[in-house]
Formats: structure tokens, sequence, C-alpha cells
């Protein structure tokens, strides 16, 4: 399984999301630090869930990492985060 499907169905198993957009941009970062020829290593992820209500972006932001904590260990060096609550204004 790729790293970006792996991304996928922790944050769907867990967080149950609206929307959810997993982006591999690795080749934007190629020659970086962390970077391997291979990609699979810088990721963007845009979502939407109810689990979020309440939350602090911070706290969200927590909330997604330690969902992805065997991924970020590993294979991949960076992560840009956009996590929202339905009820968010400027949703992804």
């Amino acid at each position: 399984m790729s790293v970006r499907a792996r991304i996928e169905t922790a944050l769907t198993e867990a967080l149950n999301p609206e929307r959810l957009e997993v982006v591999d941009e690795s080749h934007l970062h190629a020659g970086h630090a962390g970077a391997r020829p291979e990609g699979e290593t810088h990721f963007r992820v845009r979502i939407v869930s109810g689990a979020f209500s309440g939350l602090s972006r911070v706290d969200r932001h927590r909330r997604v990492n330690q969902l992805l904590a065997a991924e970020l260990a590993g294979p991949v060096h960076a992560l840009a985060i956009d996590a929202r609550s339905p009820e968010e204004p400027g949703r992804p």
C-alpha cells in the first residue's frame, strides 16, 4: 500500500471525514532535506470532519499527527495540514 493510501485509510477510519484530500507534493521538494527520489515524502492534507468541532487549530493538528505517527516516524518528512470542521467558513 502506498504512503498516500495509508494516510487516507488512517484518517478516514478515525475521523470519518466529509471531505479528504491527500496530495503528494514530493516533486516540489526534490533535492531538499528528507526528499527521496521515489517520492512520497512530502504531503498536504485537507480534511473536513465533525471530529474537529470545538477543537483549536493546534489540537486538530495534534490529532492528525497522532493518527499518522507511524508515517511521520518513517517515510513522511513533511506534512502540511488544513483541518476544519463542517460548520467552519472557508472550508477546503
